[in-house]
């Protein structure tokens, strides 16, 4: 008997009827589905629940990553030859520690959004593929994909089909534009909605060009929304016990997250300021000055935190000259307050400007690289940078989960897995498959 046939049988055998689930029996079953990761402690607030992670790249694997942290047992679907395409996204690399070991290593891009999951390398160009991933469907509570709207449906993948298998699943698109509108069938990077919905306008210096943030923002903060969405979701199912699509995008996240800025211009209906750089429309001062060997950005956000910066500065005169007295005033002189900080400023190095501030109750911060910020002492205090022992690397160093509970402890307790890394783990104990089974699968250039 083929593989094909017999992953059929298995699934129509073991497939339960949802009309006889009551919604206590179906919360007991979503519960019972993982298989807790190494550490964890029952005090994640996750635990428990099993995603499937068919996502590549970043607004995706961002997103499960999140769960993963959170406790969730993630299982990343791999392509079984190239895997995810970030793990070619290099340099650099964490290279292996078996120098007999081919190619340049883990890519870093790939280690910054892929702890905390499991990895199976799986074709679902197969038939046999989609089988296993149909099976395990029947295992999960969440799916995440970011494939173009309708690509799924061929490979029976698609929510209709699969809330068949599983009524009480979540399933969640993350797509550029979006399951419905004009745009739908667009493929979209982050760089490109950037551009089309309004960040890259206002992004960059008063009279340059528009530019792009320095990270690939609207897809972290689409991953952020929507594992903020399954999460909600997740609690419905325990009122509802069912499952529900949830549609997210990068283009209705990136006008969501415009904030202040779009509400201004609903508000107003006049066209938008444009590009600010470091410094804010309307309160002065509040921006990065030129020190003699870096920057430093001071906030006055009022009055009174004028008066402080003014005092610190050794100018406590300018508390008292018409032009600065408010905030209104020194909007509308804001060449000359900005001018007169600069010329001060730049008499001191960051480092003496930030001593001066220290304590005085004035927001300031030093313009830091990226080295500067993970080596940053509070950065180090707050636990933000952890090392971990990976597989096939040995020792990497990489950036905590932010969030800290009073109860429980997220965080790396996985190291990004290796393409294939647990194909046999989740194949044999998720879906009790026999080891000549796997063989065969992976033969036929199945899974890896």
């Amino acid at each position: 008997m083929g593989v094909t046939v017999k992953l059929q049988r298995a699934f129509t055998a073991q497939r339960p009827s949802f009309r006889q689930l009551t919604r206590s029996k179906i919360a007991t079953q979503w519960r019972s589905y993982s298989t807790p990761l190494p550490a964890a402690d029952g005090t994640l607030p996750l635990q428990g629940i099993r995603v499937l992670d068919m996502t590549r790249v970043l607004a995706g694997p961002y997103c499960t990553q999140i769960l993963g942290d959170l406790g969730a047992d993630v299982i990343k679907v791999e392509h079984p030859v190239r895997g995810d395409d970030t793990r070619a996204w290099g340099p650099p690399y964490a290279k292996y520690k078996d120098a007999s070991q081919k190619g340049p290593g883990e890519s870093a891009y790939y280690l910054a959004v892929n702890r905390n999951k499991k990895s199976i390398g799986l074709s679902f160009a197969h038939k046999s593929g989609v089988n296993i991933l149909h099976r395990l469907v029947k295992e999960c509570d969440v799916l995440v994909e970011n494939y173009l709207p309708g690509s799924l449906k061929k490979y029976e993948m698609d929510y209709e089909t699969l809330r068949q298998i599983n009524p009480s699943l979540i399933y969640a698109s993350i797509t550029g534009y979006g399951q419905t509108g004009p745009y739908s069938n667009r493929a979209g990077y982050d760089v490109m909605v950037e551009a089309e919905m309004g960040l890259m306008h206002i992004t960059g210096s008063r009279e340059g060009e528009p530019v792009k943030v320095g990270v690939a923002v609207t897809d972290l903060t689409t991953g952020l929304y929507t594992s903020n969405a399954i999460m909600a979701a997740l609690l419905a199912r325990v009122r509802t016990g069912k499952g529900q699509h949830i549609d997210a995008c990068l283009s209705d996240c990136q006008v969501a997250t415009l904030a202040n800025i779009a509400s201004s211009a609903l508000i107003s209906g006049q066209k938008d300021s444009g590009r600010w750089g470091t410094e804010h429309p309307s309160i002065v001062p509040y921006r990065n000055y030129q020190t003699s060997d870096g920057g430093i950005l001071f906030g006055g956000g009022n009055d009174r935190l004028f008066g402080v910066l003014c005092d610190r500065l050794g100018h406590p005169e300018w508390k008292e000259d018409p032009r600065f007295l408010t905030n209104s005033d020194r909007v509308k002189h804001r060449a000359e307050i900005d001018g007169l900080i600069e010329d001060c400023v730049r008499g001191k190095t960051t480092q003496k400007w930030l001593e001066i501030m220290e304590g005085s109750g004035m927001p300031y911060a030093a313009v830091n690289d990226i080295q500067g910020t993970l080596n940053h002492a509070h950065v180090r205090a707050r636990g933000m940078v952890t090392e971990i022992d990976h597989p096939t690397c040995g020792p990497i160093k990489l950036v905590n989960t932010p969030i800290k509970y009073s109860h429980a402890t997220p965080g790396v307790r996985t190291p990004p897995p290796t393409l294939g890394q647990h194909t046999n783990e989740i194949l044999g104990q998720v879906l009790q498959l026999e080891e000549k089974e796997i063989a065969q699968l992976k033969q036929e250039g199945i899974v890896s």
